[in-house]
């Protein structure tokens, strides 16, 4: 389809989409504008040690505005995040424990919550929750979202699709497919000047600089992948394996991958850039909350590993940055540990909307307005479940004791998405238990590049054991069946 045509049929849809305006005398309350791509690292933003990236609209963002740079996504992999994020709950606690789980209707989503509070809702881009590629009708399904443009196949960049969201029909673009994503939520920008007295959210979800590392040849070309700098912690763990993956090989084939990976994210810039001139354009910047965040992050060669569902500082720690005009300090920054359980109570702090009982995180919300916390975050809970076998296209079992990382998967070689564990980062250190028992615990302060894995240390184990007793009674608290007193009982040969 040309993108002319999609952008047609999209305006009809988005014109015919209005609700009903609050009474004037209602509090004019925040818009929100949500953004959030796939797989990209804090350690990738422009100005970060060794980072080469060119994104002048997010540096600008996040030197004009408020920077949580301590966000750490608890479990770095899609779904999980997903479902936190929408959910405010444990992926334990809602079956969300893997990829292409579906959450379920009945959940308080986020979207629900905020329609329930007068506010137009609106979805677009990748959703990741389930349903397998399906058109999702009208319905409880939608999860509270009015204007529902969500997209299929997204790792496909060139080749994703979308469905009309009231006929069901397949829709496919032409081109990269965050920016007709980008034209679709300008659209809804742009279409809510028709209600202003009804405040809306809106969520946007790129894939990009998510594997296949695909972009726009035009934004790789600003860079020369011999001028990368590799970070300290770069090794090439499968230079010697048969069928190895490229960018673990050698360095040719890791400075191949950061190209596509950067260029990626500067495609991503030029998306986000546009969501903000629309706001500016339309008038509503002023009253409107913009988070920019990212799911998780990318090893891309760190400890010999690629991609993410691992403890390290590359898989965990995402970009948040937020942006609410006269609440939020500007030129700001914070250090106070902040996690994706975390982001659904802060976002309703933000938005001036009572925190649901069920949440299962903080809200931070006032670290962001520059007021002093009566106790600041000390740890958050890091986790992954998925053992690197078949993934659900429903509901899955759930991540039980029964369930073991394999040295080595059909989908996954070694030291890529494994093991499975349990673990914790404070703000000083970073500690798991694998299911082969103890596994790391590094020194994030003295070691900020995690190099030198203190488990074995016996003048560490006081600390371990405290980090221990932590996690245990969260497990014990969430529900979560990890079998990890057993676990502690012995010490993980798995490599670091």
């Amino acid at each position: 389809m040309k993108r002319r045509q999609f952008l047609q049929a999209t305006t009809a849809t988005l014109i015919g989409a209005s609700g009903t305006s609050f009474a004037a005398t209602k509090r004019k309350r925040p818009n929100l504008l949500y953004v959030f791509d796939d797989q990209h690292r804090a350690a990738s933003l422009p100005g970060e040690p060794y980072s080469s990236v060119i994104a002048p609209a997010l540096d600008a963002f996040r030197r004009a505005n408020f920077s949580m740079d301590q966000c750490v996504s608890n479990y770095p992999l899609c779904t999980p995040y997903r479902g936190m994020f929408m959910t405010g709950r444990w992926p334990h606690q809602t079956g969300l424990w893997r990829n292409n789980v579906n959450i379920k209707a009945d959940e308080l989503s986020l979207g629900r919550l905020f329609k329930g509070q007068g506010y137009h809702t609106a979805y677009v881009g990748k959703w990741h929750l389930g349903h397998g590629n399906k058109f999702i009708p009208v319905g409880p399904d939608r999860m509270g979202f009015d204007d529902w443009h969500v997209w299929e196949k997204t790792t496909a960049h060139f080749g994703s699709f979308t469905y009309d969201p009231d006929t069901g029909a397949r829709q496919q673009p032409d081109g990269w497919s965050p920016i007709a994503m980008t034209d679709q939520a300008v659209g809804i920008i742009e279409g809510r000047k028709q209600a202003p007295d009804e405040p809306w959210m809106m969520v946007v979800s790129y894939n990009p600089p998510h594997p296949p590392y695909q972009a726009i040849p035009e934004h790789e070309r600003p860079y020369h992948s011999d001028d990368f700098k590799l970070r300290p912690n770069v090794r090439f763990s499968m230079k010697d394996m048969e069928n190895p993956v490229s960018a673990l090989r050698d360095e040719a084939g890791l400075r191949k991958v950061m190209l596509d990976y950067y260029g990626a994210i500067t495609g991503i810039d030029e998306q986000f850039a546009r969501l903000l001139k629309a706001l500016d354009e339309s008038g509503q910047a002023d009253n409107t909350i913009v988070v920019f965040t990212s799911d998780h992050g990318e090893m891309l060669g760190s400890h010999g590993r690629m991609q993410k569902q691992c403890p390290f500082e590359e898989a965990v720690r995402v970009p948040f940055i937020v942006r609410y005009p006269g609440v939020t300090k500007s030129k700001a920054k914070s250090d106070t540990l902040f996690a994706a359980i975390d982001i659904y109570p802060t976002i309703c702090g933000l938005a001036g909307i009572a925190v649901p009982k069920h949440c299962e995180g903080r809200d931070l919300s006032a670290v962001m307005r520059g007021e002093p916390l009566a106790k600041a975050p000390e740890h958050a809970f890091l986790m992954n479940a998925d053992d690197g076998g078949k993934e659900d296209d429903g509901d899955g079992p759930g991540p039980g004791p029964a369930r073991k990382s394999p040295p080595n998967t059909a989908r996954y070689p070694p030291l890529v998405n494994l093991p499975v564990f349990r673990g914790i980062r404070t703000t000083t250190h970073t500690y798991a238990v694998a299911d082969s028992g103890r596994w790391l615990l590094y020194d994030n302060v003295a070691d900020p590049y995690q190099l030198k894995n203190l488990a074995a240390d016996p003048a560490q184990r006081p600390l371990m054991e405290h980090l221990d007793a932590l996690i245990l009674a969260w497990l014990k608290e969430t529900g979560d069946p990890f079998p990890y007193a057993d676990k502690v009982q012995q010490m993980s040969d798995y490599p670091t």
